[in-house]
């Protein structure tokens, strides 16, 4: 089949299943509750959606560890549920994404349970080793989530592999069997219409032969040995060529620690290609080393190179994806905004990342500016990373200092519910929630903003429609201008007959306005700010302007 590039045209809104809306008032979001909503999603000028994991769970990674791939979770209404959202999607022209996760599944999959047993043909199908003479683990490795990477299983008297959770075993994708399984998912959920994936974590999916100690990395140790592994193209090929290049679908790579050069090798725009699009993790490094878990300060020139960085090396070459926030990050207003200006800073975030060369993900509650919740005590958080790392870091400090910590840096921040009205739970479900509603709903949801004409959230309106109305946004040559600026994003965007300049201001503080030459206002149009008066020779504190010539 011939494949288009349909995907360079789409704003996509990314859904946390759980705590998007509850349709049936069981407390739990679920499909009935975004077929209620895809006519506002639609109504924002996003005409795609990316679901988080939707799959039978249990629920010890928030459904990332799957029972099941080719079934949808009575919780979020099983697959008449989901047929019936699929089939309202395409009414609107809303294209679907699904989370595809086969780096590892449950521990209570029927695969790994068999594995254990070593029943054929599954004896193989995840990563076992004996346990060494000397008493110690299989190597050095570490888990992203808890402790060690090894954990001992009784059954089979052998340690298993888990790069995440205990109960998310690795699976093995050496084994041509595994590899054919994945073929099978791929087909079952294409065949069924839906338009392609998010794949989580792909680049982990190859690990290096022998499984050697890792001498190299201070924290997550062993990513070298399985990050970018040995037969990860080779892998990835086969999925494509064998499936993938059948059906006029996008792919989504989620990959830690990759750079543009190395995104290439991924996602060129040649034969040697696998994937359409990279998730990269440097625009979430501008106030943190490696992880939220190490916070910094936030550096806006940090943020700038990031940004740059991706927009000139896949210039010409592959596609952007771009996002602010998702649901493995805390919330990004209160990172790289300022809550003094909440409504201003969540505006100029927009505009800085709109209107760039590729294609935007918003996440829920973005567009609305939600920002982190802050527990009063650590056993309200659900997330198995939260958890661990509250548990096993700043042992020796208060619990308000811990707990601040967490609010910064868990996933759980941007995980509740999101906010729909001022009613009780936030208009979320008329039952209980599943999880804590943010107790700030009152004054930040989805119904004040729709009466607000100077709202983020018609603030992102305005700008998708614009970036959908310009070819420049999708054409145009990017150029950064004052890149040393503490204060300031100023970037254009520029084609044959057409040019826009974006102005951003990162700073609390009113700053002299600064045009690069060759930008001449008196010719330009303001077509979107976040000020009443957009005339002025200085900045006030996060605004923004988009000029268009």
């Amino acid at each position: 089949m011939e494949q288009t590039k349909w995907y360079k045209d789409r704003v996509f809104y990314q859904i946390w299943p759980r705590s998007f809306k509850d349709g049936n008032g069981d407390g739990m979001g679920d499909l009935w509750g975004v077929c209620e909503k895809l006519e506002y999603i639609k109504s924002l000028g996003c005409d795609g959606i990316w679901f988080s994991p939707i799959y039978p769970s249990p629920g010890a990674d928030c459904g990332y560890d799957i029972a099941d791939y080719m079934d949808i979770a009575p919780e979020f209404g099983g697959m008449e549920a989901f047929q019936a959202m699929l089939k309202r999607a395409k009414e609107l022209d809303i294209k679907v994404l699904m989370d595809l996760v086969v780096n590892h599944t449950s521990d209570e999959h029927e695969w790994f349970q068999k594995s254990r047993q070593r029943i054929e043909p599954y004896t193989d199908y995840y990563i076992w080793r004996p346990a060494r003479p000397d008493g110690k683990l299989p190597n050095n490795w570490d888990s992203n989530f808890e402790g060690k990477a090894w954990t001992w299983d009784e059954v089979r008297g052998e340690y298993y592999l888990h790069l995440f959770a205990v109960k998310q075993p690795d699976l093995n994708m050496d084994n041509p069997l595994v590899r054919e399984e994945v073929k099978k998912i791929l087909k079952f959920w294409l065949d069924m219409g839906v338009d392609g994936f998010r794949e989580d974590v792909i680049t982990y999916i190859s690990k290096k032969e022998g499984l050697p100690n890792d001498h190299l990395f201070p924290i997550y140790k062993g990513m070298p040995n399985y990050n970018h592994g040995p037969h990860v193209h080779e892998y990835l090929m086969e999925f494509k060529q064998d499936v993938l290049q059948h059906y006029d679908c996008m792919t989504l790579a989620e990959a830690p620690l990759v750079s543009p050069k190395k995104a290439l090798t991924y996602i060129a725009e040649d034969e040697t290609g696998q994937m359409d699009m990279m998730i990269q993790f440097q625009c979430q490094c501008a106030d943190c080393l490696f992880t939220d878990y190490l916070p910094t300060k936030f550096s806006l020139r940090k943020m700038k190179r990031a940004f740059s960085s991706w927009q000139h090396k896949l210039r010409g070459k592959a596609w952007n994806m771009l996002y602010l926030e998702n649901h493995d990050h805390p919330r990004i207003l209160p990172r790289y905004g300022s809550l003094d200006y909440w409504k201003q800073s969540g505006k100029t975030l927009a505009a800085s990342y709109l209107f760039l060369q590729g294609t935007p993900f918003l996440y829920q509650g973005q567009e609305i500016g939600m920002v982190n919740w802050e527990p009063s005590d650590p056993e309200m958080y659900e997330d198995v990373q939260t958890r661990y790392n509250y548990a096993h870091s700043n042992l020796n400090k208060p619990l308000d200092v811990r707990l601040k910590k967490m609010w910064r840096s868990s996933r759980d921040s941007a995980r509740t519910p999101v906010q729909w009205d001022n009613t009780a739970n936030a208009g979320f479900t008329t039952g209980t929630p599943w999880f804590y509603v943010n107790e700030n709903y009152p004054s930040i949801n989805v119904a004040q903003q729709e009466q607000d004409p100077d709202s983020i959230l018609h603030f992102y309106r305005k700008a998708i429609a614009l970036r959908k109305r310009l070819p420049v946004v999708k054409e145009g040559e990017y150029r950064e201008h004052f890149p040393l600026s503490s204060t300031q994003y100023v970037y254009s965007r520029q084609m044959p007959g057409e040019k826009l300049l974006v102005v951003c201001s990162f700073t609390g503080k009113v700053t002299p306005l600064r045009i690069p030459k060759g930008f001449d206002l008196s010719h330009a149009e303001v077509v979107l700010q976040n000020y009443p008066d957009a005339s002025a020779a200085t900045l006030q504190p996060y605004e923004c302007r988009v000029y268009l010539w």
